[in-house]
């Protein structure tokens, strides 16, 4: 199978090419990227093609590609990769407006092409292992979900609005959102949150404390900020707290780690030796292509998680729950 990257912008994209490369049916033939100093770059590390024009990278022969840009160029990417009958694997959040989330969705469904969206804390070992637990009625009822989302501030496009669409709360909400719609299979209908930047001096949120309801009546709260410091042993945190009528789990995707010691500015640190779920993502990815099968996390997935984080933003501003 042939794959492209476009864009290195997104900091997953590393990772998700260096994925591409673990897989022995899987050729990275080519990646686009019109910041030329990096797109050499990178092309130089997976000893590939570089392309500076969107157009000449997706006239190649190639399956797909995997899209890692600023939040605001995904539907640019997505419609000129569909138009192109390329199958998509785009980075979250899907878009930044919902409008352009429907009209990404809608292209890719004319086109014929797959739309998958990166959710990669559904692959992780432990988030699975309660998926299964819940499905199994382990758990009983579910009567609530608490979820957090802390990491660092990644700085550049991410705290621009007009490159990011939003901040923490857009960059750590829908991950956990999307695994709430997921455990549930149900859709929330309210919001009520507070969004500031508490952490750092920016012009853009850095964190939120969201209310959600769903429409089965479970209710849940989810924290999400860019609330560690760079000394911090540990990147951040995806956890999830499900209660139960029968009992009550919580996983954090993160928790499998050893603590290393060491002399310097950051003298601990975690080292996860956890499953490896970007690889996961993009295995899943790759397999669904091959079997002609429905993507595990639709282009509707991404779009639902999106429409979360932007009532968070509304329910703020207007100091009052919104409905989704």
């Amino acid at each position: 199978m042939k794959i492209g990257m476009m864009s290195f912008a997104h900091m997953h994209a590393y990772s998700y090419a260096d994925s591409l490369m673990k897989l022995p049916n899987v050729e990275l033939v080519g990646i686009f990227d019109d910041d030329l100093q990096r797109g050499k770059e990178v092309a130089g590390k997976y000893s590939t093609k570089h392309f500076d024009d969107q157009e000449t990278f997706l006239a190649m022969e190639m399956d797909a590609v995997v899209i890692c840009s600023e939040n605001i160029r995904h539907k640019e990417m997505v419609l000129n990769a569909a138009k192109a009958n390329k199958h998509i694997l785009c980075e979250k959040p899907i878009a930044t407006t919902v409008e352009d989330a429907e009209k990404m969705i809608k292209s890719c469904e004319e086109h014929g092409v797959t739309l998958q969206i990166a959710f990669p804390v559904r692959f992780s070992s432990p988030i699975k292992q309660l998926k299964k637990m819940i499905d199994d009625d382990e758990l009983g009822n579910i009567v609530a979900l608490r979820t957090t989302n802390r990491g660092q501030n990644p700085g550049g496009w991410f705290i621009d609005k007009e490159q990011s669409g939003g901040g923490a709360v857009l960059d750590h909400t829908v991950h956990m959102v999307d695994i709430m719609r997921w455990y549930l299979g149900k859709e929330i209908t309210e919001v009520h949150a507070i969004v500031d930047s508490y952490f750092h001096d920016i012009d853009i949120d850095d964190a939120g404390i969201l209310t959600l309801e769903f429409e089965n009546g479970v209710i849940a709260t989810h924290d999400a900020s860019w609330s560690r410091f760079s000394e911090y042993p540990i990147w951040g945190d995806a956890t999830i707290e499900v209660i139960g009528t029968k009992q009550t789990v919580k996983v954090d995707a993160f928790k499998e780690h050893f603590r290393l010691f060491t002399s310097g500015a950051k003298s601990l640190s975690h080292v996860f030796y956890g499953n490896d779920m970007d690889f996961g993502l993009i295995q899943d990815f790759v397999e669904c292509l091959e079997q002609g099968r429905e993507p595990s996390i639709t282009g509707m997935d991404g779009l639902k998680a999106l429409e979360v984080a932007l009532a968070a933003y509304k329910s703020s501003d207007k100091k009052l729950a919104v409905n989704v």
